[in-house]
C-alpha cells in the first residue's frame, strides 16, 4: 500500500514593511533564538515577497503568510489573514 506523502506548509507572522508593489508586500520575519555557542539570544530578520490578491495589507499591520509554489522569481508566500492594524 502507498504513502500518501503530505507536506505542511510554513507559516510566518510578520510585519509588513512595504506594500508598493502591485499584488505584493514585503513581510519582515523576526526570529529570536540563543546563538548556538555563546547562548547569548540573538534577533534575526528575514523578508519575504507575498502575494496580497486584493491589495488590502497596509506598512505596520501584523500579517500571517504561508509558503506556495512560487509565483514570480522571489514570491513564495501568499497572504493569509491581517492579525493587526495599527492604531
Amino acid at each position: 500500500m502507498a504513502e500518501e506523502h503530505v507536506v505542511k506548509q510554513k507559516e510566518r507572522r510578520g510585519v509588513v514593511v512595504s506594500d508598493k508593489m502591485d499584488k505584493t508586500i514585503v513581510v519582515e520575519v523576526t526570529t529570536v533564538k540563543p546563538h548556538p555557542r555563546y547562548q547569548k539570544v540573538v534577533r534575526r530578520t528575514t523578508r519575504f515577497k507575498a502575494h496580497d490578491e486584493r491589495n488590502e495589507a497596509r506598512v505596520g499591520d501584523v500579517v500571517l503568510i504561508r509558503e506556495c509554489r512560487p509565483l514570480s522569481k522571489e514570491k513564495r508566500w501568499r497572504l493569509i489573514e491581517i492579525l493587526e492594524r495599527p492604531e
